[in-house]
């Protein structure tokens, strides 16, 4: 499923409506967006810069000091990795119930209202700490996530088996899409032979690859891809399954992939360079918005470029288009500072030819 998002006009955006009940499109606009159908705020700009800012792990009964930092940067988009809320339960009910405690969120309310929110889950909305597809209500509970995230009603994405999706910002070279995996619905139990995303995914993703006109493109996974030595859940726990990623991304030759992560309580920047990948890939992890992990310091990753971050954080990414385009990508902290930082150019993010 892909959505195309363009830029309304400023008096559009004074006119957002009220948050609504859950189970409603929340992102309501007075006028029609032809862009996402019912649906959701204007979040990206046809011509200019593109600013999109995400986010993880996110306590629903924890204080939420972020919001206003958020707000003042007005993205065009913000993107939940997952951990949206700590369900950790089958009961539907307990799992709406703190949906809705987030949407009623006084500052994140003021950011539905606008700002384009999209996003995908980890295990924790999911349903199961460590979840995978052995899980017993997840169509259930993508039908929570989806009423949380304001999905139109007849929406295709209410339909597939899982929550992966995409949004194109901007027009042509010009444009940032913005590709969001589910790592749950269909994963298997960890081992060399696992998969991660299954077959019908795998199918859908190749296809967002290929056909893509965008310059850069935004891989939104709730776990870390490159980083390979902690014990904790990430790719390569699925060696079979991250290699074929590579691969898919080298056949394809899409331009400009950077992947964006969650999940580890803590913040870092990582870069690999290796066949068969045909440049180097960046990733950047930004966890919690409402807690981190103190302990979390001498954690390895040779890929790791500069200090790990362990404090409240989210990340934010700024698209320039002049002198050959570059994306600058941050992870800043509760009191607005940019404790993470990188400059990429476009044409460093480019297969030779």
């Amino acid at each position: 499923m892909s959505f195309r998002i363009t830029r309304r006009s400023s008096l559009q955006l004074a006119a957002w409506g009220a948050l609504g009940a859950i189970g409603g499109c929340r992102n309501r606009q007075v006028a029609p967006c032809a862009a996402l159908s019912e649906c959701g705020a204007p979040a990206g700009p046809a011509e200019g810069d593109i600013k999109i800012a995400f986010g993880s792990c996110n306590q629903v009964h924890y204080p939420q000091p972020l919001w206003e930092s958020i707000l003042s940067l007005q993205s065009d988009m913000w993107i939940w990795l997952g951990d949206t809320i700590y369900a950790d339960t089958e009961d539907m009910g307990r799992m709406r119930a703190l949906y809705e405690t987030q949407a009623r969120h006084p500052e994140y309310a003021k950011l539905v209202q606008r700002t384009r929110v999209v996003g995908t889950w980890d295990d924790h909305d999911y349903g199961v700490n460590d979840g995978w597809r052995a899980y017993p209500k997840r169509a259930e509970s993508q039908q929570a996530f989806l009423d949380f995230i304001g999905e139109p009603t007849d929406s295709a994405r209410r339909r597939q088996e899982g929550l992966y999706t995409s949004y194109t910002l901007g027009n042509g070279a010009q444009s940032v899409k913005v590709i969001l995996l589910d790592e749950r619905y269909h994963r298997d139990e960890p081992g060399p032979e696992g998969d991660i995303l299954g077959a019908e995914q795998w199918t859908w993703l190749e296809a967002q690859l290929r056909e893509s006109s965008s310059s850069i493109h935004l891989l939104g996974s709730s776990t870390q891809i490159i980083p390979e030595e902690h014990d904790h859940e990430k790719w390569a726990n699925f060696p079979k399954a991250r290699a074929r990623l590579f691969r898919l991304l080298a056949a394809t030759r899409t331009r400009g992939v950077i992947v964006l992560s969650g999940d580890r309580h803590m913040a870092e920047i990582s870069r690999i360079a290796m066949d068969p990948l045909r440049y180097p890939l960046w990733e950047v992890t930004s966890s919690g918005l409402t807690h981190c992990w103190k302990q979390g310091h001498g954690e390895p990753n040779r890929h790791r470029v500069g200090p790990l971050l362990t404090a409240l954080n989210f990340g934010l990414v700024e698209v320039d288009w002049a002198d050959g385009g570059s994306v600058r990508v941050s992870v800043i902290d509760l009191s607005g500072e940019r404790r993470l930082r990188q400059r990429i150019s476009l044409s460093d993010l480019t297969a030779p030819t």
